[in-house]
């Protein structure tokens, strides 16, 4: 009897710790889908309507959460943002990734890369990173955010460029080649939002950025695999 006690005591504990269990994964779960939905929805707010249409309503709205669940999770609108740039750019980076495995054999190049990094610059997330930039330009509360913005994606990029492209440029060289990509790129992506190519000229910028980028990868790789040779 005193076995048969103890056995249904074990069960009942098991039971009670695996309903706790449930509640608390299903609470983080729900805790986490609300906070994606809300930073999702921060990003798309800021490629429609810009930093001075943004709200914390639209925000909740687009999200489909209250007012008082937003603010639960980001006091601030601010905080919110800060959070949502973060959110988006390991989002862009992760999708990025993605994409360039997903290409062809033959498109896995420095070429394919700008191709592929001049798309991703054009589409509504980017856009809302470049809204937030062009903003913190007049807004004090925001200049720091966006100079911080700035130097993030820039690193990001140079950390992307790595991953790919490993020893093929010079550290001082890389790092001066990406920020003058990057600049030009989003100089590129604001001609575009506004007139989308019209003329071509985007597109014919991007065609010799490609052959100097390939050409300035190529040299770099044949004088570091020479100078292996030496040695």
């Amino acid at each position: 009897m005193f076995c048969s006690y103890l056995r249904d005591v074990s069960i009942s504990e098991r039971r009670r710790h695996h309903r706790r269990h449930s509640s608390r994964r299903t609470q983080e779960q729900r805790r986490s889908e609300t906070q994606t939905r809300l930073l999702d929805a921060t990003a798309g707010a800021l490629a429609d309507l810009g930093w001075a249409g943004l709200s914390t309503t639209e925000v909740s709205r687009r999200a489909g959460v209250s007012r008082g669940a937003q603010q639960h999770h980001y006091p601030t609108k601010m905080v919110l943002v800060a959070a949502a740039l973060e959110h988006l750019l390991d989002k862009l980076r992760d999708e990025y990734h993605e994409a360039y495995d997903s290409l062809p054999d033959e498109d896995r190049n420095v070429s394919g890369a700008l191709d592929l990094f001049w798309h991703t610059l054009r589409q509504p997330p980017a856009m809302a990173l470049l809204e937030l930039a062009l903003a913190g330009r007049t807004d004090e509360t925001l200049r720091d955010l966006s100079a911080d913005l700035s130097e993030r994606v820039v690193q990001i990029v140079k950390e992307v460029f790595h991953e790919l492209f490993p020893e093929t440029l010079p550290e001082d060289l890389l790092d001066t080649a990406i920020r003058a990509l990057f600049a030009l790129l989003v100089g590129l992506s604001l001609q575009n939002s506004l007139d989308h190519d019209a003329h071509g000229h985007q597109a014919a910028v991007m065609t010799q950025l490609k052959l100097f980028a390939t050409l300035l990868i190529s040299k770099n790789v044949s004088s570091a695999q020479a100078d292996k040779g030496a040695l």
